[in-house]
């Protein structure tokens, strides 16, 4: 993939610059910042105030940082009290080894922390892996399109694609009428997008949409419930 590339964000993380869309995976202002207040302080944290078991759903696996952040949040969590994560990501255009080997995100966090990233990228496409005790994570090689899961079976959704503008397919009504299908009753979408558009499709797929502050100075995120 020689249209991507390293960048360094504001917090001194890497995030990755695709240039045959023109878009960065996450924030410039801090890849690690960004996936922590709005997948796990705006999302997990707050649906383990519900629940000690999280069927978690991401779309768009990436760099692996949100799965990355979630097990170790997970791990967290464990040693006050037992908590179980199934983690099922999809992912349509994997990175190559080379892109993931760069990635600065071992020396950031703790150091028992890089085996756990290698193991997620190194688990298998399209098989259960239980990672560490309490976290299964299942990669998905594929697009949310053609993703055939359970009616009910997830009560966390991170929507973590590139920006509508950028990949306008991944966010079509069709996919949120998919994701409100696979949630189960109290679960919730969380995404960085506030996108005007996005919420109201959110809400034409039967979603209640909440405006939640945004992350690094952004003014808004999304939540959005069954």
């Amino acid at each position: 993939m020689n249209h991507v590339e390293l960048q360094l964000t504001g917090d001194g993380s890497h995030t990755l610059f695709n240039a045959e869309i023109n878009e960065t995976y996450h924030s410039h202002k801090g890849a690690l910042a960004e996936s922590r207040y709005v997948f796990i302080h705006a999302g997990m944290d707050a649906m383990l105030e519900q629940t000690q078991e999280l069927s978690i759903l991401e779309v768009g696996f990436g760099t692996g940082l949100n799965a990355l952040m979630t097990l170790l949040r997970t791990r967290e969590f464990s040693r006050v009290q037992h908590i179980k994560v199934r983690y099922t990501t999809i992912e349509p255009f994997p990175l190559a080894q080379e892109l993931i080997d760069g990635l600065n995100y071992k020396a950031l966090l703790p150091e028992d922390a890089a085996p756990i990233f290698d193991a997620l990228h190194q688990a298998p496409w399209d098989q259960d892996v239980e990672v560490l005790p309490g976290f299964i994570l299942r990669k998905v090689h594929g697009r949310l399109e053609d993703f055939q899961g359970q009616t009910d079976s997830v009560n966390l959704i991170f929507y973590d694609a590139f920006a509508p503008s950028k990949q306008p397919d991944v966010w079509a009504l069709d996919n949120f009428r998919k994701c409100f299908a696979l949630l189960q009753s109290g679960g919730m979408l969380v995404s960085y997008c506030a996108n005007g558009q996005f919420k109201r499709d959110l809400k034409a797929a039967g979603f209640s949409v909440k405006p939640y502050p945004g992350a690094l100075g952004k003014r808004e995120m999304t939540r959005a419930w069954k």
